[in-house]
């Protein structure tokens, strides 16, 4: 007996080695024949929008620096003198970004596919997956990667470039004195000149580091069955992870390179706002020992850092939790601080990883955009239904150069659906917010996403607000009717949803308030391409379903009339 296991225990050894190497070298053989074509479309896509697009970019970069009442005369002189350097590295950067992403896509998709097809449960399901996956799926998902990159500098770019010009003059001038001027441009050329040399040198020296360590903690999680080595379907994902370890070395250690130039050239910021020519040194010098001190950290070396480390700032920069989501981020009508922190290697995390069972708990990003088109939907339908809005809004959506072209639809539309759930989170006495399916996002299982950090607190903290205020029947209607609506006034008057408008002075401006703070955040969110196209899919869905209404109309009606010639 004790035999007839060992047999079995060597032969799922020998199953787990051969089903590894077929998929190893299957996945090799699609990436080498989807790669390229893949890749292709995506390099000529990406690269195709930049040139086409360009020249509109600068008359339209350039208009808005001469047109917007945020930034004094010198100001934008300096602005418009720097945008040809700006605007080449846009050009190179984004070009030479595009080609890497598309080899990197269209190869190593592919690949990986074809081992996540062992986290099937049947055998033949295993097989045909690791055939299917990653060939025609990372074709239309190239495909999609151009469209959203389109979207982005054709939708998103001109109306981030539209706020900033009708920014409203309450906003406080930013103003540069010409004596700053020379040392700005001094700070940044040393900053290039001192941190992409010494982030370079730092990266290069920690990554044999990185490479043993990652192999470390991923070789004794394969002996001792943990994190993702504790299920057998995941194995060979894991010894995928094991061979391709140098490659995500090496990517660590450009994107560490190419950060400093970024980090580098924010040293002419820090020498605008705190008016010192020696605190931008300072920057300079400081931005690499918190490079150090954060490599250390993520590499589990020593505590701390032997590089100086000045301080350049004259008080801490607080980050308050009322920061305006993208856009112009104000805090109390001042523009917000930038952050300077160091960048990262993206060292992934070398501490025990969990089991695939216990990441299961979490809400995934893609769960909440899911969640939040089908609530869209939902919303709109009913909102059809009631006649609150047409086809004919729906139908300017889709015409629409920008979003306030029709902003019932694009801002309206979303931010009802978006107050539906704050409400229903607030009934429901959640401490986080409560989807669709009874999906809870809190603190503790959000995804760890660096786009939902920007929206997260915001949003809990707006959701509290409107728990404080605890809302009568007609005023929550009447908000209803403001976030839909917004400035159209006759469509707010025309929808009878037996709302009240507050008597108090402070109250009704207390609503208006939130209104304001939640189109804010929907438009902050709508710039994002991603949004874009799946709300795109949720208005078509919606005209689909009110010409559907329409047919059943018509045919009852063709009915009725039928039946009356009977009689």
């Amino acid at each position: 007996m004790k035999m007839l296991g060992n047999l079995r225990g060597w032969l799922r050894i020998i199953y787990v080695a051969f089903a590894f190497c077929s998929a190893f070298f299957l996945g090799a053989l699609k990436g080498l024949l989807v790669g390229p074509v893949a890749g292709l479309i995506l390099i000529i896509g990406n690269v195709g929008v930049i040139l086409v697009l360009f020249p509109a970019h600068v008359a339209w970069t350039v208009y808005t620096v001469v047109k917007t009442n945020r930034l004094d005369i010198p100001l934008k002189v300096a602005i418009l003198l720097a945008l040809p350097a700006l605007f080449g590295i846009w050009l190179g950067l984004s070009i030479a970004g595009s080609v890497l992403v598309g080899v990197g896509y269209g190869f190593f998709t592919p690949w990986i596919s074809a081992f996540e097809a062992f986290r099937h449960d049947n055998e033949s399901k295993k097989f045909f997956h690791c055939v299917v996956d990653g060939t025609w799926g990372t074709i239309k998902g190239s495909c999609t990667m151009v469209r959203d990159f389109a979207d982005l500098c054709y939708h998103s770019y001109p109306i981030f470039l539209k706020e900033l010009r009708e920014s409203p003059h309450s906003n406080e001038l930013q103003t540069l004195r010409l004596v700053h001027v020379p040392g700005c441009i001094i700070v940044g050329l040393v900053g290039l000149v001192v941190d992409i040399p010494l982030y370079t040198v730092i990266a290069v020296i920690k990554s044999p580091y990185m490479l043993f360590k990652g192999w470390f903690r991923l070789l004794h999680d394969l002996i001792s069955r943990e994190g993702p080595f504790l299920e057998t379907a995941c194995i060979p994902i894991a010894g995928l992870t094991i061979l391709l370890w140098p490659i995500v070395v090496v990517g660590s250690v450009l994107i560490a390179i190419f950060s400093s130039i970024f980090i580098g050239l924010y040293g002419s910021v820090i020498v605008y706002q705190e008016r010192s020519f020696r605190r931008g040194v300072a920057y300079v010098i400081a931005m690499v020992a918190e490079f150090d001190e954060y490599t250390n950290d993520w590499l589990y070396l020593r505590e701390g850092t032997i590089l100086p480390k000045p301080r350049y700032r004259k008080k801490k920069v607080h980050h308050s939790s009322e920061l305006s989501v993208g856009g112009n981020q104000v805090v109390g009508g001042k523009f917000s601080s930038v952050s300077a922190e160091a960048p990262a290697m993206l060292v992934p995390s070398l501490a025990h990883s969990r089991s695939v069972r216990e990441a299961i708990q979490e809400v995934k990003m893609v769960q909440i955009w899911v969640n939040m088109m089908r609530s869209c939907e939902m919303r709109g339908k009913e909102l059809l239904d009631a006649d609150v809005i047409t086809p004919s809004d729906l139908h300017e959506w889709l015409k629409a150069k920008n979003g306030n072209e029709a902003a019932i639809v694009s801002v309206g539309l979303p931010c009802f659906s978006f107050l539906q759930t704050l409400l229903y989170s607030i009934k429901a006495g959640s401490g986080g917010l409560l989807l669709l399916d009874d999906i809870e996002v809190t603190y503790l299982n959000r995804p760890n996403d660096k786009l939902l950090d920007w929206f997260f607190h915001p949003v809990m903290v707006l959701k509290e607000q409107i728990r404080v205020l605890k809302l009568a029947e007609g005023e929550m209607r009447y908000l209803e009717k403001v976030v839909l609506y917004g400035s159209s006034t006759q469509r707010m008057e025309a929808w009878d949803n037996g709302s009240l408008v507050p008597e108090d002075a402070l109250r009704a401006a207390q609503i208006q308030g939130i209104s304001r703070r939640m189109i804010g955040m929907i438009s902050s969110v709508s710039k994002f391409p991603t949004y874009r196209r799946r709300f795109r899919q949720v208005v078509k869905a919606l005209i689909s379903y009110s010409e559907q209404g329409m047919d059943s109309t018509t045919s009852d009606s063709i009915t009725t009339i039928a039946s009356i010639e009977n009689v």
